[in-house]
C-alpha cells in the first residue's frame, strides 16, 4: 500500500465518521491532529517501559497510529506528504552528520 491509498483510506474514516463536520467530537484541525500525533508518539515510548525491548505488536500499532495522523495532517494542511517525505530524505542524505 502507498502513501496515496493510505490517505485515501484515512480521509474515507474520516468522512464515514463525521470528523470533518464542524459539531465533530474528533475535529480534524492541525492543532488537534499535532497533539494527536505526539499522544502517540508517547504511547510508542510506552512499548518500552521498563524494558530494552518491546512487543512488537505495540510498537507496530503505535507506529501505524503515528503515521495515520501524520498523514491526515497534511492531507488536512493540503500537504502532498509524498513530496514532502522525498524533500526530507534528499536533505538529510545531504547533511553531514556528526
Amino acid at each position: 500500500m502507498d502513501l496515496e491509498e493510505i490517505l485515501a483510506q484515512v480521509n474515507s474514516l474520516a468522512i464515514k465518521n463525521k470528523w470533518y463536520e464542524k459539531d465533530s467530537s474528533r475535529p480534524q484541525t492541525p492543532r488537534n491532529l499535532a497533539i494527536s500525533i505526539s499522544l502517540e508518539a508517547s504511547e510508542l515510548l510506552e512499548c518500552f517501559q521498563w524494558s530494552e525491548t518491546a512487543n512488537n505488536e505495540c510498537v507496530g500499532d503505535e507506529i501505524a497510529d503515528v503515521i495515520i495522523y501524520c498523514v491526515q495532517l497534511s492531507n488536512v494542511l493540503k500537504m502532498d506528504i509524498s513530496s514532502i517525505i522525498q524533500k526530507k530524505i534528499k536533505a538529510n542524505s545531504q547533511r553531514i552528520w556528526k
